[in-house]
């Protein structure tokens, strides 16, 4: 679940976004100040609360936190507004630090890899990577399913050519880290870096 605010060029509005809409046409509910917005499934993908100012004071510009107290008073917007679903937050990392376990050409293409890069003591995901410098052995970040990049993107499972991919391996560059190179490739990290550790919260590169 990601919360996104941004009140100098979107407006008073809270967007929570919940899953991929696939790109789908959306339908949306409408509630006095509060938005439901599904797929063409069925699927709840998003809530927009708008004028939040009159309820929550939102610190921050795009990816935002939201405390255990703002959540209670955004289910308590949901439930006064007429609907019956409730937000439950998803408090893991979603941008961490990774380790490439295995990592294989591609069948259908000369510059991606298939990876298979582990994410916490309990997770490993396969994720298809195209930087040159992709290799076993490497501790990288990792941006999971339901992350949002610095510059707003979302990551989303995909499909690469046939191959099934649940993740990206970051680029400095994708990061938004100073001094960031221009050349193309992947962020190598030390190699005491903690796999599964928050990389937004701890970086030290």
């Amino acid at each position: 679940m990601i919360f996104a605010y941004n009140k100098a060029h979107v407006g008073d509005t809270l967007m929570v976004i919940i899953a991929d809409d696939k790109g789908t046409e959306n339908s949306v509910i409408r509630k006095g100040n509060v938005a439901q917005v599904k797929d063409e499934s069925g699927q709840i993908v998003a809530w927009n609360f708008f004028h939040l100012s009159d309820h929550l004071v939102i610190e921050g510009n795009g990816q935002v936190e939201v405390t255990k107290e703002q959540l209670a008073e955004l289910n308590r917007l949901i439930k006064e507004a007429g609907f019956t679903e409730t937000l439950v937050k998803d408090n893991e990392p979603k941008i961490v630090v990774g380790y490439v376990e295995t990592c294989v050409p591609h069948p259908d293409s000369d510059h991606l890899s298939i990876t298979e890069t582990q994410v916490s003591d309990s997770e490993t995901l396969q994720i298809v990577c195209g930087a040159p410098n992709i290799e076993a052995g490497q501790k990288v970040v990792v941006a999971k399913p339901g992350a949002m990049m610095p510059d707003g993107m979302m990551i989303w499972p995909g499909n690469l050519r046939g191959v099934e991919s649940f993740g990206m391996i970051c680029s400095a560059k994708e990061l938004q880290l100073p001094n960031a190179p221009e050349k193309k490739g992947i962020l190598v990290l030390p190699a005491d870096a903690v796999i599964g550790e928050d990389f937004l919260k701890t970086r030290s590169v």
